[in-house]
């Protein structure tokens, strides 16, 4: 279902970050009994591609991808996953549980009149596509993931290996109530653009984008939304009922990950019976940032079946 809700502010906002020739437009979706802020692009008929964004973005952080993909005859669509910028914010940490995301996306699917779509994710927005690819496998028709590692490849690291442990200490953090909500926001939101600039190449997010992000993280509820993704994987970690991954899988890994271990990219990749495994040398965490033409090359050349 796609409710009447374009807005002057969203169609600015969207008009300044992709080129107008591909006329992409700001949507609400009514999916698994929330609504969701999608960014639309491309023709109805052609096939679709999701993009599913990670901590803290939100649809933004496709930007540089949306045109490309619509240019080489793709359907686009970018939302803003549940308890991020103007999308909803359900009450609840359960509501923030892996499982429960990944039905957003396949009932978003659903709102395209289709039954699979490519599924792209960077961050949690790759977590969420491996949860898709394991839990409802047919509504995937090929997987792309970025800098997220597969759930029980994720599971065995922490549990084998001490810098992978010690690298994920941050989410312990994430865990009590409203006082990571108040560090985040102190300061005009200094934490989390920290955690944007200092782990990416210096220059990666420019002042505009950082602007444009604290605008997302000041919404009403944004924050505890953003959060309670972390706080639902401590209490109910990721879990699908399998772990192999039967769509054709392209997993892209920045090396320089300061928060992922790059041993992560090749067991991840293990679990897919169709993989491609793409590491890229000196790039960190943010690919889609960093390496932009490079993810939107691989990104192509993996959807057309190259």
């Amino acid at each position: 279902m796609e409710t009447n809700g374009r807005s002057m502010a969203t169609d600015a906002e969207v008009g300044a970050a992709v080129p107008s020739a591909v006329d992409a437009e700001s949507t609400r979706r009514r999916v698994n009994g929330i609504e969701l802020h999608v960014v639309t692009a491309g023709d109805r008929a052609d096939p679709l591609v999701v993009l599913l964004h990670g901590f803290p973005e939100y649809w933004y952080g496709w930007r540089t991808q949306i045109a490309p993909l619509v240019d080489a005859g793709y359907r686009v669509l970018a939302p803003d996953q549940r308890g991020y910028n103007r999308s909803e914010k359900p009450d609840g940490v359960r509501a923030y549980r892996t499982d429960e995301l990944a039905r957003d996306v396949v009932a978003l699917i659903a709102t395209e009149e289709r039954d699979a779509a490519h599924v792209v994710g960077h961050d949690w927005g790759g977590v969420v596509a491996w949860e898709v690819a394991c839990r409802f496998p047919g509504a995937v028709d090929r997987l792309a993931v970025v800098n997220a590692p597969h759930p029980t490849a994720y599971r065995r690291q922490l549990l084998a290996n001490l810098e992978q442990l010690r690298r994920s200490w941050y989410a312990v953090c994430f865990q009590p109530p409203w006082l990571p909500e108040f560090a985040c926001r102190y300061d005009e939101y200094r934490l989390l653009e920290r955690a944007l600039r200092e782990t990416a190449a210096t220059g990666t997010f420019t002042e505009a984008d950082l602007a444009r992000y604290r605008r997302a993280w000041s919404r009403d509820r944004a924050l505890t939304g953003m959060l309670n993704w972390y706080r639902a994987a401590a209490r109910d970690p990721p879990n699908p009922p399998i772990d192999r991954v039967a769509a054709p899988t392209l997993v892209v890994w920045g090396e320089d990950d300061t928060t992922l271990v790059p041993a992560l990219a090749v067991d991840s990749a293990a679990f897919c019976t169709e993989r491609r495994l793409e590491m890229l040398p000196g790039v960190s965490h943010w690919v889609p940032h960093e390496e932009p033409e490079r993810l939107t090359e691989l990104l192509l050349e993996h959807a057309s079946g190259e």
